[in-house]
């Protein structure tokens, strides 16, 4: 078991390197230029989730949002402007919450070495410390991401998977990024922290198909427990978990609630329709042993912080993260 394991860590670090090399972001990029910068954020990210756990939850969708649209560029953290709705208005990223994590850090690293390091940077090391604070995997960040100048809220609605998305949506918007099938199985896992809102889910419990059903898919039993929380017509407020009973641990328990066909929304569900993401989604329900899925998890995280990254002289490294300079 020792020997896999030094394997395993051997090649994750290859799979590292390899696109540190492709793609201009690496380890340490700030060891000269501000060698505090790391450890200045992680300080930051423990002051806000000792306080509240649940922060990692929203920290890591929003850098899955903004990784989605125009690469990790750290668009999502801009506010809209008189002439432009920004991502944020999207309504995808409507719920979104702990941006006054990102602000705070940057506040803090900006004392230290003003207009050095990145909001982009700065997103993707909070969401891998926040994440590992409460029990997950731990995944070394490339670093060098320039901020980007630009957020639409037209391209956010557009390019963020959707929770109503059936698996051939999924496979195709995650290909589009350069992630594969595996990744998408992987990804998904991240919902085994967080909650939900119930207006998402109020035509799968109540209007399905237009006829006041329910979703087939959806266990019966589990589709009762969650009317008893989601009445008709909750407004945005009404949320429940996404992985319930273990919903501030961050483990590979979000897959035995997929395989009992309890996932929350019809994304969650859509894993067992393709043969790859089910086997996934099997293979962690019935695994004794954590260890593949924090492996697993950690890759793809690495892979994903480099979709569409800006380096070099491209783009910008903001004074503060909601404005363009």
């Amino acid at each position: 078991m020792a020997t896999l394991k030094l394997l395993s860590f051997v090649l994750s670090l290859l799979f590292i390197l390899n696109l540190t090399t492709s793609q201009g972001l690496y380890l340490g990029f700030y060891s000269k230029t501000c060698p505090d910068a790391e450890y200045i954020a992680l300080n930051v990210v423990k002051q806000f989730v000792y306080k509240d756990p649940t922060l990692a939850a929203p920290l890591l969708r929003m850098h899955f949002h903004d990784c989605f649209v125009r690469g990790c560029d750290g668009s999502v953290l801009l506010d809209s402007t008189k002439k432009n709705q920004a991502e944020k208005a999207a309504i995808p990223n409507l719920t979104l919450r702990g941006f006054n994590v990102i602000d705070a850090i940057k506040s803090a690293i900006e004392k230290k070495c003003p207009g050095v390091v990145s909001c982009a940077d700065i997103l993707s090391l909070a969401t891998r410390d926040s994440v590992h604070m409460i029990g997950g995997a731990f995944w070394e960040v490339p670093t060098g991401r320039r901020d980007g100048r630009v957020s639409r809220s037209s391209e956010a609605l557009n390019e963020i998977p959707s929770p109503f998305d059936d698996i051939y949506k999924l496979k195709k918007r995650f290909s589009g990024k350069g992630l594969n099938v595996k990744d998408l199985a992987v990804l998904s896992g991240g919902h085994t922290i967080g909650i939900g809102h119930c207006f998402i889910i109020q035509n799968r419990l109540y209007n399905f198909t237009g006829k006041g059903d329910t979703d087939p898919s959806l266990d019966p039993f589990y589709a009762a427990q969650l009317k008893k929380k989601c009445k008709p017509g909750n407004n945005m407020k009404t949320v429940v978990e996404m992985d319930p009973g273990s919903s501030k641990t961050f483990d590979k328990s979000y897959y035995n609630v997929v395989s009992k066909r309890r996932g929350l929304f019809q994304s969650d569900a859509a894993l067992l329709n393709d043969v790859d993401t089910k086997s996934y989604v099997l293979s962690q329900s019935y695994s004794n042993n954590g260890f593949t899925f924090a492996h697993d998890f950690a890759q793809s995280m690495v892979k994903m912080g480099h979709i569409g990254v800006l380096t070099g002289k491209k783009g910008e490294i903001r004074k503060k993260c909601s404005f363009v300079n």
